[in-house]
């Protein structure tokens, strides 16, 4: 049902039916009411205005006879079919935020090589649609009351259980938040530290998308470099030791996938718990660690209370949830929930309950292990295919993670064979987009997710003629 914004001036000698009309009338011209769209019963927008229902039901029939509107009886007032509106050069408010490396476009099936999107065919569909359905079902029907800003507690005590095993934090639901994301997750943090107008570290390369947040909120962003250890340290503390915020990805770095060194998590910690910072560990792809068995998160050796452990279900599960969820040390417990109620309380509750549920029964661990094995799978697959095809083109020089990095040319533009590979269906990731300086070397970052191992090798050869 289309929602109707209509300011009624008595003052004015212009009949209220016809002012009705005109907002009406104005709100389709302008495409903001879409064909179809059903208007509100007489009743309701009477109601709405406090006006009789003669009056609307004069403003409708007008609408009716001029074609703007179409009167289907019992089925209501829709309004009729309109000629698509030219609009020429696109508006600013239709482009994308934040158009970037990940988001070539919202709200669209993944493609080949594509970043940050779990397979599309490895999702329990059935069994999700089934657990789903009963916990939505089961929230609907609960007392009519606000819900814990916090989140469900029955998910908050299955996080705090499986990161005591599978990542070696040991902390009470109490200091388990459910978020939005890792961008909720960000916003809890900027607004529960305090962080405005301080200075954070972040990795180099990191994820563009936290050095935007930290920039939208007034946040002086250093950019530290990494190495075969993860994040340096010691240049941090030469770059900027007064810091209050780092923001690291230990566990699988963010984009290039190596493991923080023990060495360098303890000097890390060492310098939170000196200066007094906060430490935001981005558990980036941990629990999809493909070989081997997964480092213990950062927060498990954090006998200070500087680190906020933050995770997410996009990765493992769907983006299409919108959830993640952070420890935060004991200390921070009470404020952080005064945010979360006032700014960022958790995503619906029936999501949430579902989560949980896939949690306790231990189909979540199962998905794990069998997403584990089919990107173990294709990531091979990716590479013989790359080992065929590249020859001197390009040269392999890590697998991170979830992705393939490769090394172009240097006379190449990697943002360029991005964009240009867009048409042909493929998503590659330029390398050069999660630095904040110049690179001498660019590079494609090549999801493993959503390749098809019948099609790879005809994908890998595509790539290859484009980067020529």
């Amino acid at each position: 049902m289309a929602s109707l914004s209509i300011a009624i001036d008595r003052s004015r000698k212009i009949p209220l039916a016809d002012q009705i009309y005109r907002a009406i009338r104005e709100a389709i011209e302008s495409g903001r009411f879409a064909s179809g769209a059903r208007l509100p019963s007489w009743r309701d927008l009477a109601a709405q205005l406090g006006v009789s229902r003669g009056t609307v039901r004069v403003a409708y029939e007008r609408l009716i006879a001029e074609q703007f509107a179409i009167g289907l009886g019992a089925s209501g007032t829709r309004v009729a079919e309109r000629p698509a509106q030219s609009t020429g050069a696109a508006s600013p408010t239709d482009a994308s935020p934040l158009p970037n490396i990940f988001y070539y476009d919202f709200g669209t099936r993944p493609l080949p090589f594509q970043m940050g999107v779990p397979a599309q065919d490895g999702f329990p569909i059935k069994l999700w649609s089934r657990v789903l359905t009963r916990e939505v079902r089961q929230a609907v029907m609960a007392p009519v009351s606000y819900p814990d800003p916090r989140g469900e507690p029955g998910l908050r005590q299955e996080i705090a259980a499986y990161l005591a095993i599978a990542r070696g934090i040991r902390c009470s639901p109490s200091q388990v938040f459910i978020t939005g994301g890792f961008s909720g997750a960000l916003g809890l943090v900027i607004q529960g530290l305090q962080l405005q107008k301080a200075t954070a570290w972040i990795e180099e390369p990191g994820f563009p998308l936290t050095r935007t947040a930290l920039d939208l909120a007034g946040i002086t962003v250093k950019a530290i470099p990494v190495d075969a250890d993860g994040l340096d340290v010691a240049a941090g503390e030469r770059v900027a030791a007064d810091a209050a915020l780092a923001i690291v990805t230990p566990g699988q770095q963010a984009p290039l996938g190596m493991t923080m060194s023990l060495a360098r998590r303890l000097a890390l910690l060492e310098w939170a718990k000196r200066n007094g910072a906060w430490i935001v560990e981005d558990d980036y792809l941990s629990e999809l660690q493909l070989t081997g068995r997964a480092a213990p998160a950062l927060a498990s050796l954090d006998d200070g209370g500087r680190v906020l452990h933050v995770g997410s279900f996009s990765k493992t599960l769907s983006p299409t949830l919108r959830l993640g969820f952070m420890v935060v040390p004991q200390e921070l417990v009470r404020r952080f929930g005064d945010v979360a109620a006032c700014l960022a309380p958790a995503p619906a509750a029936g999501v949430q309950r579902a989560v949980a549920e896939l949690m306790r029964e231990g189909c979540y661990l199962r998905h794990l292990r069998h997403m584990k094995r089919l990107y173990s799978a294709r990531k091979e697959a990716l590479l013989r295919s790359l080992g065929k095809v590249a020859r001197d083109t390009v040269k392999v020089k890590a697998t991170a993670g979830l992705a393939v990095v490769v090394e172009l040319p240097g006379s190449v533009s990697d943002r360029d064979v991005a964009l240009r590979a867009l048409p042909f269906g493929l998503a590659p990731s330029a390398l050069s987009s999660w630095y904040t300086q110049p690179v001498k070397q660019r590079g494609l970052l090549l999801g493993v997710t959503n390749i098809h191992e019948d099609r790879v090798l005809a994908d890998c050869k595509r790539l290859i003629e484009l980067v020529r």
